[in-house]
């Protein structure tokens, strides 16, 4: 026989609590509202909290007049009072899973809300953990928490690893529509999981054996990332010296219809995936024994592909009998990927420092990114006027922004633009453009 919450699953009855309101949770607990289910979002963060129950978006991902209607008909609600996780069903935990500064797990926000969890955990609870993390995170760190509770997991509860896969910024892919994998650890927790998503997505549920398979697999996609990302950043070096276009040889290369999947270089590797999920994976092998070496040194060359960067900087500014110190650069886009506001381990972050402690004069433009603070500092975007353009020594791209930037205007008043995304390939009769 079904169990209660099965129930209340299918005839979405069931009440939905989405912990962690940002990039992943938000979207998230938009589509499950969208589908029927009433959502409750829990976040530490009041003002996140607020801007929700007002019917605001933060979220680039997530539409504004569609997040507005859901809390007008009283479909999404958002608390800092993690008492009301006992009149949840559903719990997905969406907290961030950060490195330290020695490149180990920092799990620190899935233990919290662990805790927090079973302090309110009860009867018929499906508790669902999204945030990226190593293998066998599920059932080695929050399982033994929830079990404190002399509760039963596949009995009294269920618990269920499925894994993010939000691509900030993509068109064609949104959480609506993209794949879900689940794994629980026992064949009840999956089979909860996957009636909750076939009601919620309009995409293919995915089971697999067990969290760790789900887990590992989330690992493995963003290892196959940055793996190949590397691999043409190595392969841009070697370009720049034999004085070939590293853009035309993939754009060649690409024209093969099997065998070959297209990466591109860039000035380093953003995100809250590719740059954090593969060393997750690499803690874990050493508790076995085991060094992913390919994944350290694919780490290794994209840590340092934002020297390579200034460096190829400071060249273009010697060739202008400039040099570096002293020198005003226009930083052009500091998010981490083109159109979005996101600035999460954004190697233009790091090109900054660089460059700064280098003795160049930084300045910023970012449609995106009025204004940030890095490392104690204020930074504000200038004004793409004539009379500022005209100051500055030379500008570098480090997001391909394609929307708020005035490319044009910028080719004519600055003496050059390093072109580190490839923006500029329709400026290609421009002389005063110097590609990756």
């Amino acid at each position: 026989m079904p169990s209660s919450l099965y129930e209340k699953i299918q005839t979405k009855k069931a009440i939905i609590g989405v912990m962690g309101l940002g990039y992943v949770g938000l979207p998230l607990a938009v589509e499950k509202a969208r589908a029927g289910y009433k959502v409750i979002g829990f976040d530490i963060q009041e003002k996140r909290v607020n801007m929700i129950n007002q019917g605001k978006n933060y979220i680039g991902d997530v539409n504004d007049e569609e997040l507005k209607n859901l809390v007008k008909d009283g479909k999404i609600i958002a608390t800092t009072d993690f008492d009301k996780l006992k009149d949840c069903d559903v719990i997905s935990i969406c907290v961030p899973t950060p490195l330290d500064k020695f490149k180990q797990p920092d799990l620190s926000y899935i233990i919290q809300t662990s805790r927090d969890i079973a302090k309110r955990l009860r009867k018929g609870q499906l508790i669902i953990l999204e945030s990226t993390t190593y293998p066998g995170t599920t059932e080695e760190v929050v399982l033994p928490i929830l079990l404190e509770t002399g509760l039963k997991v596949g009995k009294d509860f269920y618990l269920t690893f499925s894994p993010e896969r939000v691509d900030p910024g993509n068109i064609r892919f949104k959480t609506r529509n993209t794949p879900k994998v689940v794994g629980g650890v026992t064949s009840e927790c999956t089979k909860h999981a996957r009636a909750l998503y076939e009601n919620v997505l309009e995409a293919p549920v995915f089971p697999v054996s067990s969290p760790r398979a789900a887990e590992m697999s989330k690992i493995l996609e963003n290892t196959f990332r940055l793996v190949n990302i590397a691999l043409v950043q190595e392969m841009t070096k070697v370009a720049e010296k034999m004085h070939v276009n590293i853009w035309e040889v993939i754009e060649a290369a690409s024209t093969k219809p099997f065998g070959y999947m297209p990466f591109y270089p860039g000035p380093g590797i953003g995100g809250h995936c590719i740059p954090i999920d593969p060393f997750y994976l690499a803690y874990k092998a050493r508790e076995f024994d085991l060094h992913l070496m390919l994944v350290e040194v694919a780490g290794q060359i994209a840590d340092d592909m934002p020297y390579y960067v200034v460096q190829r900087l400071a060249d273009i500014l010697n060739d202008h009998k400039k040099p570096l110190n002293g020198s005003k650069i226009l930083v052009l886009g500091v998010a981490y990927k083109g159109n979005i506001d996101d600035l999460r381990e954004s190697p233009a972050l790091k090109i900054i420092e660089i460059l700064e402690s280098k003795k160049a004069d930084i300045y910023y433009y970012d449609p995106f990114i009025p204004e940030f603070t890095h490392n104690g500092k204020n930074y504000k975007s200038i004004k793409l006027e004539k009379e500022i353009l005209e100051k500055m020594d030379g500008a570098i791209i480090t997001a391909g922004h394609t929307i708020g930037v005035d490319y044009e205007t910028i080719l004519k008043t600055v003496p050059f633009i390093f072109d580190t995304k490839n923006v500029l390939k329709s400026f290609k009769e421009r002389n005063n453009i110097i590609v990756l």
